[in-house]
């Protein structure tokens, strides 16, 4: 019941705050250029966008979202109450997720990129998990959004360069233990479907646990002992 009153809690807070308004707006516009591109690259472009955007929008938003917390001290109520803090996570992770799922879908489906519907949802809803939570690891720790941004740089570099490598033909076997990769040839139902279901799954449970660590030590510094 507490779950899932902070998931609606949150719903409300992205929708209150034009999240979903920013997203209909970027769906239809990457929907548009999908369409004005030669066919033969229309594939490659509608997985980028998904890649870049909707499934890294927890990468992008977590920094603001949990910034916006502690300067109105959201954060310090929730760490007195009995939350616990990977209740706060998942609310969090699976949130972000519900955007980033529908606004991928209407790029997938509207394109008509998308050639196994289960198994696409499935690899955006764990992407979106799994970026989420790093960056909800990199807001806790910082106090400005300046430095939320400049903290994001090396993870997205990490991220993003070897999903464009492997797009444009360096597939290295290796790469599949990325998690970007893994979303890639899931969403693309490629040829290491099973290899990549389990990296994705691995990577985004790493992260989800340290993001539960990282949260429950933010609650510790506001609203606990080290106050």
């Amino acid at each position: 019941m507490r779950q899932k009153a902070l998931f609606l809690g949150d719903i409300r807070f992205q929708f209150k705050y034009g999240l979903y308004f920013i997203y209909l707006v970027f769906t239809l516009i990457y929907i548009m250029l999908v369409y004005v591109l030669p066919e033969s690259w229309r594939n490659m472009a509608g997985i980028l966008m998904i890649f870049s955007d909707p499934a890294e929008i927890g990468l992008y938003f977590m920094g603001a979202i949990i910034l916006f917390e502690k300067s109105e001290r959201v954060i310090n109520s929730i760490a007195v109450s009995p939350v616990k803090p990977f209740e706060y996570v998942f609310s969090k992770l699976f949130s972000m997720a519900v955007i980033s799922t529908i606004a991928a879908s209407a790029i997938g489906f509207g394109t008509g990129i998308v050639r196994n519907a289960v198994v696409f949802l499935l690899s955006i809803f764990l992407c979106s998990c799994l970026f989420s939570a790093i960056g909800l690891i990199i807001a806790a720790k910082i106090s400005t959004l300046n430095g939320f941004i400049i903290a994001t740089i090396l993870p997205q570099l990490i991220i993003n360069i070897p999903v464009f490598a492997w797009l444009f033909g360096w597939k290295k076997l290796w790469l599949l233990f990325h998690p970007g990769i893994g979303m890639i040839e899931l969403c693309t139902s490629g040829s290491y479907g099973f290899v990549s279901f389990f990296t994705l799954i691995f990577w985004t449970a790493i992260f989800a646990i340290i993001a539960v660590l990282t949260t429950q030590k933010m609650f510790l510094k506001v609203g606990g002992a080290k106050l």
